[in-house]
């Protein structure tokens, strides 16, 4: 048997190295990236692919394996990817299993909640004092957009491969104002960069303790500062990693 996932995640990471492991499928794992399908231990039993991939080369792929099911186990704000693989499972007839990120339990008042990237610059932008934006380079351009003064103040942290140092390159930010690293990171870490460069606000998004959401919660509260957080968007009919794990070996026997 045969099983797609689609990941870029700590979960879709997971979930692929865990179905491989129990030898009882061939898996083929994308990601938007070579760096995403790069951090995925790759063995006998998993083929893995980087994108991004069009609607097009997706149906090519499906037409051409005898996948059992496929498994959306992509960023948790990537609503549109999320969308095309609904459409995806429902034109050839193969179920999607969900795979949802935990969320956050820490007390929701350490923070400001706002509803996008655009909402979180216009916050950022009535601020004072430098800006640490740790959302990637994918949001970079809402920041720039809102902030007259976005050379002096904003500080970005992005992974370090070619397209997000293009990103921070082509959107003027000083090479001194960016931190190219792969998280997730300790409070400490979180601690040490605010310190580092004087940062008064912290904007991150709702990515649970995968994506090193506490960690950010914990440095800015022993920081000192603000943190913005912009809302997870819902998708419909995730479960957690453990449920999802359950669910394929269940009902399909993987």
């Amino acid at each position: 048997m045969e099983v797609l996932v689609f990941g870029g995640t700590t979960e879709g990471r997971e979930v692929a190295e865990w179905l491989g492991a129990r030898g009882s499928c061939e898996v083929v794992y994308v990601a938007a990236t070579e760096y995403g399908a790069g951090l995925v231990q790759n063995d006998n039993n998993v083929t893995t692919m980087s994108g991004p991939l069009s609607h097009l080369q997706k149906t090519l792929l499906v037409s051409n394996h005898h996948f059992a099911c496929i498994v959306d186990a992509t960023h948790p704000y990537a609503q549109h990817i999320s969308a095309s693989i609904d459409e995806l499972g429902a034109e050839h007839g193969l179920d999607v299993v969900r795979i949802a990120r935990a969320e956050s339990h820490m007390d929701a008042e350490s923070w400001t909640s706002v509803p996008s990237a655009d909402d979180a610059a216009h916050v950022v932008a009535r601020s004072h004092g430098n800006v640490l934006l740790t959302t990637g380079s994918k949001d970079l351009h809402a920041f720039v957009a809102a902030m007259p003064d976005f050379r002096d103040r904003l500080y970005v942290r992005v992974l370090p491969v070619s397209a997000s140092l293009e990103a921070v390159t082509d959107a003027g930010i000083p090479a001194r104002h960016v931190v190219a690293m792969q998280g997730p990171f300790s409070a400490q870490l979180n601690c040490a960069l605010i310190r580092e460069f004087d940062i008064e606000v912290m904007v991150t998004k709702q990515s649970g303790p995968a994506g090193g959401f506490d960690q950010k919660v914990q440095a800015a509260r022993e920081c000192e500062i603000e943190l913005v957080v912009i809302e997870r968007p819902q998708k419909t009919g995730g479960v957690l990693l453990e449920q999802a794990q359950r669910l394929l070996e269940e009902r399909y026997g993987f």
